[in-house]
């Protein structure tokens, strides 16, 4: 009789304690740091700007990789180009019908609150508003050409998020043509994907000393008392972008998808903490491709919307331009109609897509908007110079909230997001993993498909 042996069967290995939530604890530590060092330290506040700029270039240099990594295993592995093209116009659509709505409710907005009455400026608030205006923002025609890079390698050595996104759409498609012939290149970029997440976790643990010396650098050169007398302004602006945000986007997500909007966003939360204290929505922007392919929605909407979206669908630039505008003309005391407003907002909304990619864009945006179809206007934009940085958390944080709705919604126009998923990791049974930023599980990864499958959703 065979003698009995104890259980020898090797246990599941223990899933790794996720320790993710200290590092943004740490975040909002150091948010509060920067802030206090700011007040009563304002010299030394501004010299910590570079800890923040350089968090943040950190970021921006993962972008283009993991973009073109998406979008080429996302084209790859569908089976139809045609689809990839319907999924780029219904985004086109959606994000000039947004843009619209977004500059309508500003304008309402600026039209009930006229904050700049009654303000005077000076010569010098008149030559910093004309430093404003960027030489960097294109007219529409060399915008578009600006789009194709010099060299296929330059777009990724040059940042530019459209020029990268062209050499994805390229390469996705060559690939999806090449077949079985095609299936070893992206089991390479596969693995790139991997290595490319990998750092980027990496470079999250830099996240607290980067809020620190950003928002130390903004409270420093701002104060307090520069921002009194545009409090009104301020106010008016946030609780617009609030009321855009959970009404309109709300509605809307609530209505095309059945989501509530506050537990996508709960969902989002840490992405939202890193807008906040960098006042950058592209710091974000990585996470939010891994964060949306995680929740169900398919790798060529992903690939496709979120990129794009980042140049195209800025609801809250729209909404800052909108009441700036308003504002400075109301200050200078040249009050415009709605007959000069509607023309001036239109050629604003164009003006934006020709500064996609600039650096402080919303500003430069506007100078430049201004210098071109009503120069006189320019005097004011050194008004709200001051407080631009402070705007800029709420366009950021607004440019963000509109982007991760948009590839929800047209996920669901398309047919290309699993419903089912979407609920099990709302409702936090499929936790997202914070250590990789992408969903290997235990389970090993699956090969992806020689000419099959519709669509390449997020793995369980």
């Amino acid at each position: 009789m065979a003698a009995s042996t104890p259980d020898t069967a090797p246990a599941a290995p223990a899933r790794k304690r996720d320790r993710t939530h200290y590092l943004y604890i740490a975040v909002i530590v150091a948010v509060a740091l920067g802030i206090a060092v700011g007040l009563i330290w304002p010299d030394a506040g501004v010299e910590l700007k570079p800890l923040g700029t350089g968090f943040v270039n950190l970021i921006k240099m993962m972008i283009s990789p993991i973009i073109f990594c998406t979008i080429v295993l996302g084209i790859g592995s569908v089976r139809k180009a045609a689809k990839v093209g319907a999924v780029g116009g219904i985004a086109l659509g959606y994000f000039l019908v947004m843009s619209l709505v977004a500059l309508t409710i500003g304008l309402v907005v600026g039209n009930i609150l006229h904050p700049g009455d009654g303000l005077h400026i000076t010569n010098a608030i008149k030559a910093s508003g004309h430093d404003q205006v960027s030489a960097d923002a294109l007219p529409p025609v060399d915008f578009v050409l600006s789009i194709i890079p010099l060299t296929f390698v330059s777009a990724f050595t040059e940042g530019q998020v459209l020029q990268t996104l062209l050499i994805a759409l390229l390469t996705g498609f060559a690939l999806q043509a090449m077949g079985s012939t095609g299936r070893p290149i992206l089991r390479g970029v596969e693995h790139i994907q991997r290595l490319v997440f990998r750092i980027l976790a990496m470079v999250m643990w830099a996240a607290p000393i980067g809020a620190f010396g950003a928002i130390a650098a903004v409270v420093g050169s701002a104060g307090v008392d520069a921002l009194k007398s545009l409090a009104v302004l301020m106010l008016g602006f946030y609780v617009t972008c609030v009321l855009f945000v959970f009404i309109v986007l709300g509605v809307m997500l609530r209505a095309v998808a059945g989501l509530n909007i506050f537990t996508l966003f709960k969902y989002l939360a840490r992405e939202f903490l890193l807008i906040l204290s960098t006042s950058s929505s592209e710091s974000a922007l990585p996470r939010l491709i891994a964060k949306m392919e995680h929740l169900g929605v398919s790798k060529p909407v992903v690939g496709i919307t979120v990129p794009t979206g980042y140049s195209f669908n800025l609801d809250g630039t729209m909404i800052y331009m909108t009441m700036a505008s308003l504002y400075i003309a109301d200050a200078l005391g040249t009050p415009m109609s709605i007959g000069e407003q509607i023309p001036l907002l239109l050629f604003l909304l164009l003006a934006s897509k020709g500064a996609a990619g600039v650096s402080g864009a919303g500003l430069a945006t506007l100078a430049g908007g201004l210098q071109s179809h009503k120069p006189a206007l320019v005097d004011g934009v050194g008004l709200i110079v001051g407080i631009d940085r402070f705007m800029s958390e709420a366009r950021a944080l607004t440019n963000f909230a509109g982007n991760a709705v948009a590839t929800v919604l047209i996920g669901t126009w398309t047919k290309e997001i699993d419903k089912a998923r979407v609920q099990q990791v709302l409702a936090g049974e499929l936790p997202f993993d914070e250590t990789t930023l992408l969903d290997e599980g235990d389970q090993p990864h699956a090969e992806i498909p020689e000419q099959g499958g519709e669509k390449e959703l997020a793995k369980a």
